[in-house]
């Protein structure tokens, strides 16, 4: 006689193996079913989380390398995953997500563990992720996994019509083949002179090589003050171009922050986006206090959250330093 087995009685592989692009479309179907119920448990009955652009699952499995990490149930389905990124010495977490019905088996902790081992094992001296605020949940699960509470990061869009100045932006894409790695390098001396050992050259290549957007530069002479790292590609599957999003931001000093907002919101209108969003962790209140008197709109919140053994560094005393945990 034939025996029913379910999801809860399946075996899911102990150890993980690595995400690869052929993988794209189970991962965005548990991704999916993952947040859209977990939305559903906060309450908010009927939100189906949709499925996110295949070039940006690209970018997030190829950046993160042996840190896309996904565990099989012993019928090969895709039971849960992780993706760990390695910048320098900042390590973060995300999208990371177990399929409702293999929940409450440990299976979060476990992939939480490989992640930070991995992360541990990289170098990093921050490890940490972004999670929804309202989630009590999800804030006392990864506590429990040794993570503390910081700042929130505060999503603030801007029109981009309004905030673009005449001057054309200066972009990374677009310089000659030659200089390329020498602007990847001078990045790389800014982002290490305002938090040393974190690097997002490899990040800058991957948007380029994908075509997601571009990393616009400023300089004063022939320094460079300032820079974004910028994505015009649609998060989500099937959508129209909306809004250009900064996954990182680095200047030398606070008016070069403001002075970079302009060009900002001309490479925004001229990729064909109505406006720019940028995700600003709550102890860059500078930063956050510029963008609003400039009639920046609260978005969204996460809570940035990071092992009590690997915390993240506070902004500097001058200057602005803004890196996005999520995808």
């Amino acid at each position: 006689m034939a025996t029913l087995r379910t999801w809860r009685t399946e075996t899911v592989a102990e150890h993980p193996e690595r995400i690869t692009a052929g993988d794209i479309p189970a991962l965005n179907t548990v991704f999916s079913d993952a947040f859209s119920e977990r939305y559903r448990k906060d309450g908010m009955v009927g939100v189906r989380v949709p499925h996110l652009n295949p070039l940006i699952w690209r970018y997030a499995i190829e950046g993160a390398g042996n840190g896309a990490m996904l565990w099989r149930t012993e019928r090969g389905a895709i039971a849960a995953f992780n993706i760990a990124h390695r910048s320098g010495r900042e390590g973060w977490m995300g999208p990371l997500a177990v399929l409702p019905e293999l929940q409450t088996r440990g299976l979060g902790r476990t992939i939480v563990q490989a992640g930070c081992d991995h992360l541990r094992g990289e170098g990093c001296a921050t490890i940490g992720l972004e999670t929804m605020p309202r989630t009590m949940d999800n804030i006392g699960f990864y506590s429990r996994q040794g993570f503390l509470p910081g700042p929130l990061t505060v999503t603030l869009t801007l029109d981009a019509a309004a905030t673009a100045g005449e001057a054309a932006p200066v972009l990374l894409g677009r310089l000659p083949a030659g200089e390329r790695d020498d602007a990847v390098a001078e990045c790389a001396a800014l982002v290490a002179a305002l938090r040393p050992g974190w690097d997002w050259s490899r990040e800058m290549r991957l948007t380029d090589a994908l075509t997601l957007g571009d990393t616009v530069l400023l300089h004063r002479g022939s320094t460079l003050v300032a820079f974004a790292l910028c994505h015009s590609a649609p998060l989500v599957e099937g959508r129209p171009r909306e809004e250009l999003r900064i996954l990182k931001l680095a200047a030398r000093s606070d008016a070069d922050a403001e002075a970079l907002l302009p060009l900002l919101g001309e490479y925004a209108r001229r990729a064909g986006t109505r406006r720019v969003a940028i995700r600003v962790q709550g102890d860059a209140t500078r930063c956050y206090g510029a963008l609003v008197a400039r009639g920046a709109r609260v978005r969204w919140t996460d809570l940035r959250m990071a092992l009590a053994s690997h915390p993240e560094p506070a902004q500097p005393a001058d200057g602005v330093l803004l890196s996005n945990w999520e995808i």
